[in-house]
């Protein structure tokens, strides 16, 4: 007989399995199930638990560095948390190569052996210790109509952080309620996601400091050419190399107070400089590493964004390709997974309310996963962040 553990065990994990992109049809009951030969073996054995803490990290469910899986805008809608892990598979708005509707998965394979339940040794937090965070799986975006997924992705994000937090903190809640609520961690996707994420963080902070991630601007003016496919009265659609022109339109960023790290793209004129520092932009080349060191591009970012809230959003390709290969836009010269380690350290104490990682196409990695697994990693040090810094002022 199946031991009552192992059954519950199992019944969550078909339970769950579609909401964090696990197709139900391979985590069947009897998958479980004790053979006929096995009918005599201990009950010890038997009732092994198959939990989300298992040593073995190829086994089970799939979710972000073990973080629990949840409903969350589903029939778990009523449960309280204070980070949840949101996935955005949306890759058609992209200008080179596509792939990163499968980013998300791609981000959670990556984070097989992490735990939020470890201890970040450089950052000196487990984030457990401090914050509960919980897997929400992946938003149904269409891949049809970009308005109709870009819009699903804001509803989402937004009934997630319209909910209480589990926890409150030491401190006045930097939200304009006054009230907690839990951050989210968005695995994309394209970095046009960022757009209807920060139209949610905006609603419920404010405006916020944006602290990017990047080698190229992404706040390119659309512009429309003579002979171009949009009408007269036709609105041109944003893209992930727009976003942030469209986010300083709604008034969604403080006021010369947001920073990029990581700069090293071509670009059409010199106009697309100063178009960026108007929508209050200074500008991290990632040539400056070896001018200034981590620590100087630290200082130029704790500088910017002082004591405001602060939303991070993290391009792979501000990694070099050659450690970070699988993304849309690769640019050579840029940072080491290493000099981003330190540069995240370097971050604590900043009031964040909010990020994302972006641009991780699977298809382009090699055997060894290692754009998913940096990825991963980026992604736990932004949780250890968010544990040591509540959101408050």
């Amino acid at each position: 007989m199946l031991s009552p553990h192992l059954l519950g065990v199992a019944s969550t994990i078909v339970l769950v399995g579609q909401s964090v992109g696990q197709p139900q049809s391979s985590l069947g009951l009897d998958h479980y199930l004790p053979s006929e030969d096995a009918v005599n073996l201990p009950e010890s054995l038997l009732s092994t638990p198959l939990s989300m803490s298992d040593p073995y990290s190829w086994n089970g469910l799939t979710t972000f560095a073990t973080a629990a899986p949840l409903r969350c805008l589903g029939v778990d809608a009523a449960q309280k948390y204070d980070v949840a892990i949101l996935g955005a598979p949306f890759d058609t708005a992209t200008s080179y190569r596509p792939g990163t509707r499968f980013g998300p998965n791609g981000i959670r394979q990556g984070s097989r052996r992490l735990d939020v339940n470890l201890i970040n040794v450089p950052m000196r937090v487990r984030p457990t210790d401090y914050i509960d965070v919980v897997d929400c799986g992946d938003v149904p975006m269409v891949y049809v109509d970009n308005t109709v997924a870009l819009r699903q992705l804001e509803i989402a994000h937004k009934e997630i952080l319209s909910k209480e937090s589990a926890h409150t903190f030491k401190g006045k809640s930097l939200a304009k309620d006054g009230k907690f609520h839990p951050r989210v961690l968005t695995l994309g996707g394209d970095h046009t996601i960022t757009l209807p994420l920060l139209r949610g963080v905006a609603e419920t902070y404010g405006p916020v400091s944006v602290v990017h991630f990047d080698s190229h601007l992404d706040t390119w003016k659309p512009q429309r050419q003579e002979g171009g496919p949009w009408l007269p009265d036709e609105e041109i659609p944003v893209t992930h190399g727009s976003y942030f022109w469209y986010a300083y339109q709604e008034g969604l960023m403080t006021n010369d107070s947001n920073i990029h790290i990581g700069i090293r793209t071509l670009i059409g004129s010199w106009q697309d400089y100063k178009d960026d520092r108007d929508m209050g932009f200074t500008i991290s080349h990632a040539d400056e590493i070896e001018d200034i060191g981590y620590e100087g591009i630290v200082k130029k970012i704790r500088d910017t964004v002082g004591r405001n809230p602060v939303y991070l959003s993290f391009d792979i390709d501000v990694i070099d390709p050659s450690m970070a290969p699988a993304t849309g836009t690769p640019e050579i010269g840029g940072f080491t997974t290493r000099e981003i380690k330190k540069i995240l350290e370097g971050l604590d104490g900043l009031k964040i309310v909010g990020a994302d990682i972006v641009e991780v196409a699977p298809a382009y990695d090699n055997q060894g996963e290692i754009t998913q697994i940096a990825a991963a990693n980026i992604g736990w040090y932004f949780l250890s962040l968010m544990a040591k810094n509540p959101a408050v002022f």
